[in-house]
């Protein structure tokens, strides 16, 4: 017999850990490869883990809820086509996963020691002495789950300002667990609603982008009067044709990734000791839930004509909304565009999608009288641009550049303007 290990994948290309939201199987439960095994929740996105094998769950190693490291693993499984000493391989292999209390104590110090990548540069960035530090992983890991908290909490201190270790005889705590929970009144009547999965790996997401990410802000203010003139002369004819409605969303996406392929510093990451400026232009687009954000991308979005990119927002969107966002779908993206406008937002400053360097806010499309050359006033539907940017990767004049480009692209919408 043979029993091999189901690790955690990565779901993402920052992704460092995943939590189990939710087992699809149980010991003893036959699977074959790539069934779906489990749920798991990133900050990224909702996932189905599929099997990497064809056989029988023997143990689920990791618990719902629990947090998990990229490689770390999750469940064990009897590969088929072997029969003999089952029970006694089965322990070997779990022992081999999970370390006995004795163990544990012996290997705490090394596991300790093994930093992650992420977590070294997120400890570099902060000053943050890793030695003082209980990690909350596996055999007394440190993950970067442990290092936001920390950060989070105010109490990063260099190395040689930490506090001391606590005596022998003291339980062990990190400096998260020993900063008491925000003091919050309750007053009869309120309702105490715990923190979803989602909505913590939402949390710790944007705490890091603007903990990481020196954020400067700028806004342009764009005339659509022929936009909305267009879009609206078309839109029943394009849905009857097509099956889905041409948003006016889809024409701002295209203006953006029209102007990222004429000014492609804007398309780029930092990746602490240089800058990567990407090649493709992928556009991430937020869609909103009830309770969460996901941000599927639109691939190769410059190649893609208004119609195609109106396809993919109504295909990612309903993807979202139906849980069955792939991981895939979500990879990938080299900037974001929000369309906050649909809510009615006239105003505002996205958090940047870590490690992007910008992200577009696309406000609401607004009726306003507006003086016209030569003088005279006109009722014109306006809308207003914002760009959050990385400020160790782009500066204000590129940013401008940008923005007054997609501005020219969508002031010179007209009925000539073809959507295929």
């Amino acid at each position: 017999m043979a029993i091999e290990q189901v690790m955690m994948p990565q779901l993402g290309e920052s992704v460092t850990e995943g939590t189990i939201s939710k087992w699809l199987v149980q010991p003893g439960d036959h699977v074959n490869k790539y069934d779906p095994i489990a749920e798991v929740m990133t900050d990224k996105v909702n996932a189905e883990v599929p099997s990497s094998f064809t056989g029988m769950v023997t143990e689920l190693v990791a618990a719902e809820g629990e947090t998990l490291e990229v490689g770390a693993v999750i469940c064990l499984m009897d590969i088929e086509g072997t029969g003999e000493k089952k029970e006694s391989s089965l322990q070997e292999a779990s022992d081999a996963v999970q370390s006995k209390p004795a163990e544990e104590t012996e290997t705490k110090a090394e596991n300790k020691a093994r930093y992650s990548p992420a977590v070294l540069k997120l400890s570099q960035e902060h000053n943050i002495d890793l030695t003082q530090v209980n990690g909350s992983g596996k055999g007394g890991r440190i993950t970067r789950k442990d290092l936001l908290k920390i950060i989070e909490s105010g109490e990063v201190r260099a190395p040689q300002q930490m506090a001391p270790q606590p005596k022998a005889d003291a339980p062990e705590k990190t400096t998260a667990q020993a900063q008491a929970k925000p003091l919050v009144s309750s007053m009869p009547g309120d309702i105490s609603m715990p923190v979803s999965g989602v909505r913590k790996a939402i949390a710790a997401n944007m705490v890091r982008a603007k903990q990481e990410v020196p954020h400067a802000w700028t806004m342009m203010e764009v005339d659509v009067t022929n936009l909305v003139v267009r879009r609206d002369a078309l839109k029943e004819e394009f849905k009857k044709k097509e099956g889905f409605n041409l948003t006016y969303f889809a024409f701002f996406v295209k203006a953006v990734a029209q102007a990222l392929k004429e000014f492609p510093q804007v398309n780029s990451m930092w990746a602490g000791d240089e800058i990567i400026q990407k090649k493709e232009i992928n556009l991430s687009i937020a869609v909103a839930t009830d309770d969460a954000l996901f941000v599927p991308v639109i691939k190769q979005a410059d190649e893609k004509t208004i119609k195609g990119i109106a396809r993919e927002i109504h295909e990612l969107a309903g993807k979202v909304r139906s849980g069955t966002l792939k991981a895939e779908d979500m990879q990938g993206g080299t900037f974001t565009v929000n369309n906050t406008g649909s809510f009615g937002s006239v105003q505002s400053m996205g958090i940047i999608n870590y490690p992007q360097a910008a992200i577009l806010q696309v406000e609401s499309i607004v009726k306003r009288p507006v003086v016209m050359p030569g003088g005279m006033i006109a009722v014109r539907d306006m809308v207003n641009l914002c760009l959050s940017l990385d400020h160790r990767v782009l500066d204000g004049l590129i940013c401008g550049r940008f923005l007054q480009r997609v501005k020219e692209i969508l002031e010179n919408i007209s009925a000539d303007t073809s959507v295929y």
